[in-house]
């Protein structure tokens, strides 16, 4: 029994078009490998506090810079100076800058704690300014290829900062520094390159992305595909369905939505096109099921961690705040497909064509009790550094005991290549954004800079939150989510909090969900671009489909910073009801946005008729879903009256139309029935 048919490219073949990380020689293919053992080994010793590598984890910060030693060689090995698909040997200039590398990172571990005891970042001896001046360098050139030229020349920008902040402009005027001064206070001070971004990557985020490799490479992603295929499949608009199912849980996985589509896409596509649905709308429903799939807990993207780290709580407490607005999203956006099946009659695929429920669990129960022990360590125990050790250390024990995924060197070997080359990747941004929040600190802008952005908003509130959401955005296309997080994280989520009142963990939650929007929304919107490459699609007309079929993403975000019950903020009994509020709000919303209404069936038969019921129902939607009071000049029961007063009249014009429409379909039948 087969899910969908072959695609024309493996997902491996997608990945490398898109990402352009070039193969190694063969002499070197065990060296990601070994980086990926000896970072476990690291960060294991670490923390355990096992003290067995005493010499690279004695102090936190040796650690740090142990790290970055470690991976950001590879950045140079695996990707090349130019993004050409046309891949030639590592060129010598490669090896010696990844050679040169590895020894600054390892001057600095060295001399990790005479950096910390004697003050090097505000004085320090010539060797150490040198070396500051080629990892400043480095870091830069290694963001610019693993990120690319947006993040880079941002970094670099917002680095050299210091040395001209008594020139800028007013607003962002602020105490200048030296050349030398600036180079010492990127490299060794925690605030910038060692700041708050690479300390969530070292502290939290290498064990969980380890985990989402081991459970894809397991079998763990085919798992969950199959048994959502086994679930939903039948059901009208099935595979669509299933995208949600699947890509939701491969997207808490992997942390990354390109990859997500890339993975999962490449079987619900087809299955998509099978059962009679556009290739652009099966574009749009994998691209923004992917994009949900990263917001979803209990393992959400590297953002995730270092907004634990910003607001100082647990993994555990982001983790909840998130569940609802991810349920809120999911729903909308299977309550969208469901109604696009049932207005154009698609039905799901032929039973005989689906996995079986019992023989798909039986094979794959093990990645389910692995999951649940995750979620029980995150959120029961809140051992969040070390749950997902735990959990891939169970994993990979009990996927040698399944015949069909037990791995071999050569699997082990693939995992570790993997991780290494994702790790690479993320520290190399990570170290690049990490100077951004460095010169904020070195000039003192940091705290400055909420109060401009008040005064711009002239002390309102919703300006505030327009102005949040489309900076959130903008840079959003520009720059990964995770950079443009930490960004506005720093810059802008004070201003909000301070001048808005608001509440942290809703500012910081609206920060991540609009930097994830660039994803869907053209003429960006790149994972909706990736699909559109699986599907065969024109990548503008996936992007407005992605756009249309997520659109209950835009507003979710301002709905729980109005009420931050919604994030899990406040009494049981109230969060209780502005979740059931908010569920019938957005299924209205979502029905509304494809004209179909469980219940009603087609709102409207007519262009008048329908534009018209589906207006009264978008605004029903937007009624019950907005909370009442505070900066809504309405309480809860004007909302509803007002919720009630349209979509009473939807319905009846609905039924109405409906049945014109089935009187004149009549007439027209009957001269050739009689």
């Amino acid at each position: 029994m087969t899910t969908a048919p072959s695609p024309p490219e493996s997902s491996s073949q997608l990945k490398e078009k898109v990402t352009h990380v070039r193969p190694l020689p063969t002499v070197l293919r065990w060296l990601p490998g070994a980086v990926t053992v000896a970072l476990m080994m690291m960060t294991l010793d670490y923390l355990f506090n096992l003290g067995w590598l005493r010499f690279v984890t004695g102090l936190e910060t040796q650690f740090y810079y142990a790290v970055v030693a470690l991976l950001l060689p590879l950045v140079y090995l695996l990707w090349p100076i130019t993004s050409s698909r046309q891949y030639r040997p590592v060129p010598w200039y490669d090896y010696a800058l990844s050679l040169l590398t590895l020894i600054v990172g390892g001057y600095f571990v060295y001399h990790a704690e005479s950096i910390l005891e004697r003050g090097w970042a505000f004085a320090a001896p010539d060797a150490a300014i040198i070396a500051s001046y080629a990892w400043w360098l480095l870091i830069i050139e290694a963001a610019r290829r693993a990120g690319g030229w947006p993040i880079a020349v941002i970094a670099a920008t917002f680095s050299l900062y210091p040395l001209v902040a008594d020139i800028v402009p007013g607003p962002i005027q602020a105490f200048p520094s030296t050349l030398e001064q600036t180079a010492m206070y990127h490299t060794m001070s925690t605030e910038s390159i060692m700041g708050v971004p690479l300390q969530a990557f070292a502290g939290l985020v290498i064990g969980f992305l380890l985990f989402g490799v081991v459970l894809q490479k397991s079998g763990g992603g085919k798992f969950f595909i199959d048994l959502a295929f086994a679930l939903l499949g039948h059901v009208r608009g099935g595979p669509a369905k299933v995208s949600i199912f699947s890509s939701g849980l491969m997207g808490s996985m992997s942390g990354s939505v390109i990859s997500n589509v890339l993975t999962t896409g490449v079987l619900t596509i087809p299955a998509m096109r099978r059962i009679g649905m556009g290739r652009s709308f099966a574009g749009g429903v994998e691209a923004c099921a992917s994009t949900g799939g990263v917001l979803m807990p209990p393992v959400m993207g590297a953002t995730a961690f270092v907004m634990a780290m910003f607001l100082d709580v647990p993994y555990a407490a982001v983790a909840l705040a998130a569940v609802i607005p991810s349920i809120l999203y999911f729903l909308g956006l299977f309550i969208q497909i469901d109604a696009y099946a049932a207005r154009h009659d698609i039905k799901g695929l032929p039973a005989e064509e689906l996995p079986s429920l019992w023989h798909t669990l039986k094979q794959g129960w093990y990645f389910i009790f692995v999951f649940a022990l995750l979620v029980w360590m995150l959120l029961i125990m809140q051992r969040e550094a070390v749950a997902p050790f735990y959990a891939t250390a169970l994993l990979l024990v009990l996927n040698q005991f399944s015949p069909r995924n037990r791995w071999g060197l050569r699997e082990l070997g693939e995992s570790l290549s993997s991780a290494a080359k994702l790790f690479a990747e993320l520290v190399a941004i990570l170290a690049g954004v990490g100077m951004l929040v460095g010169a904020l600190s070195m000039t003192g802008l940091s705290g400055t800079i909420a109060n401009d952005f008040i005064h711009i908003a002239g002390g309102s509130v919703p300006l505030l939150l327009i102005m949040g959401a489309l900076t959130s955005f903008v840079l959003g296309i520009g720059m990964t989510v995770t950079a443009a997080y930490i960004f506005l994280a720093v810059a802008l989520a004070p201003a909000l909090i301070q001048g808005g009142g608001l509440d942290p963990m809703a500012v910081h939650m609206f920060i991540l969900y609009w930097g994830m929007l660039s994803f869907i929304t053209p003429p960006v919107a790149l994972g909706a671009f990736a699909a559109a490459t699986v599907a065969g699609a024109r990548p503008m007309a996936t992007g407005l489909q992605a756009m249309r079929l997520g659109s209950v993403i835009y507003f979710i975000p301002f709905l729980f910073v109005l009420n931050p019950a919604l994030i899990m903020q406040g009494e049981p009994l109230q969060i209780g009801l502005v979740f059931v509020q908010a569920l019938v709000g957005i299924v209205l919303f979502a029905s509304a946005m494809q004209g179909y209404l469980i219940g009603v069936g087609r709102l409207g038969t007519g262009i008048v008729s329908e534009c018209i019921a589906r207006a009264l129902v978008l605004l029903a939607g937007l009624m019950l879903a907005l909370p009442g009071g505070g900066m809504v000049p309405l309480s809860q029961l004007e909302l509803f009256a007002i919720a009630l007063a349209a979509l009473i009249p939807a319905v009846v014009l609905s039924r109405w139309s409906q049945r014109r429409a089935g009187q004149r379909a009549s007439r027209l039948t009957s001269p050739i029935d009689s």
